[in-house]
């Protein structure tokens, strides 16, 4: 594998400069920091490098299946680090404010784990996973409990009601310690199949979280970077958000993915180990 500034795009030493320079990391997770219970080498040291440098580092991830409160708890008992709730931004949880926003007292029909379906319940949503009467719009979202009497559930719905279509990521596969299981993008493309309906995508790639987290922090765009294992997800959400990208070969993309994407990442590198290295002072 090529050293990280042949991988960083062509990158000089102005632009390796301007990479030590960045002070707000926002990290997706799963394949990128980590996988499962197993943080990824280099991610640690890494993290610890943002903080002595003041800088900061929030976690943005298309995982709807936990809250930030549930993240603070993994990333404590698995990875043995401290964080805080609000340093989590969840495809979740930017669903939740959509949702809140648009659909306050309405009726949405849920397509997802009984935790998720919780949460939206607990922020005052009025939530239903049957066909019945009244439903104002359909969310799809990663569901580790999918069954096929959910799939006929929101196939009926749709088929049958003219109402508006949303679903939290458009992740087509979700990194495992043995490789990949179906994400959100998989499951929707299966009930697009069937009922014709394409959903809106409410998580990553949109800026949104980019824009979340520049207000939060205080940093300047100059100052930050997303770092992700996805080119359509991950660096198209940084680009969209008009700031730098780091795509990291831990999880879905590979090298010969950047030679026709339409997501080309600022810089490109084997491992968040390899980031470290970049971004430590010489």
């Amino acid at each position: 594998m090529e050293s990280h500034t042949d991988l960083s795009r062509g990158a000089g030493s102005d632009k390796l400069k301007n990479l030590c320079r960045k002070k707000l990391f926002l990290f997706d997770i799963d394949g990128t920091i980590a996988v499962g219970d197993t943080l990824y080498s280099g991610s640690r040291e890494l993290l610890d490098h943002i903080r002595a440098i003041g800088g900061k580092a929030y976690y943005i991830t298309n995982n709807s299946t936990r809250s930030g409160a549930d993240y603070v708890k993994k990333f404590r008992d698995a990875f043995g680090l401290e964080t805080t709730g609000d340093q989590f931004i969840t495809s979740g949880y930017l669903t939740i404010r959509f949702l809140k926003k648009h659909y306050l007292g309405k009726k949405i029909f849920v397509l997802g784990t009984a935790s998720f379906v919780e949460e939206l319940r607990k922020n005052g949503l009025l939530v239903t996973e049957i066909c019945e009467k009244g439903i104002d719009c359909v969310v799809a979202a990663y569901d580790s409990e999918l069954s096929y009497k959910k799939l006929i559930q929101i196939s009926h719905v749709l088929l049958t009601m003219d109402v508006p279509f949303y679903a939290t990521n458009p992740d087509l596969r979700c990194p495992t310690d043995f490789g990949f299981i179906p994400d959100c993008g998989a499951i929707c493309d299966m009930i697009t199949a069937t009922t014709d309906k394409v959903p809106v995508y409410l998580g990553k790639p949109s800026g949104e979280v980019v824009s979340l987290c520049l207000e939060a922090s205080g940093f300047t765009p100059e100052e930050t970077l997303v770092v992700g294992d996805r080119l359509y997800t991950d660096i198209a959400c940084g680009i969209n958000g008009g700031v730098d990208t780091c795509v990291v070969f831990t999880g879905e993309a590979k090298p010969s993915d950047l030679v026709n994407t339409a997501y080309p990442p600022t810089y490109a590198f084997t491992s968040v180990a390899e980031l470290y290295r970049a971004c430590k002072p010489r």
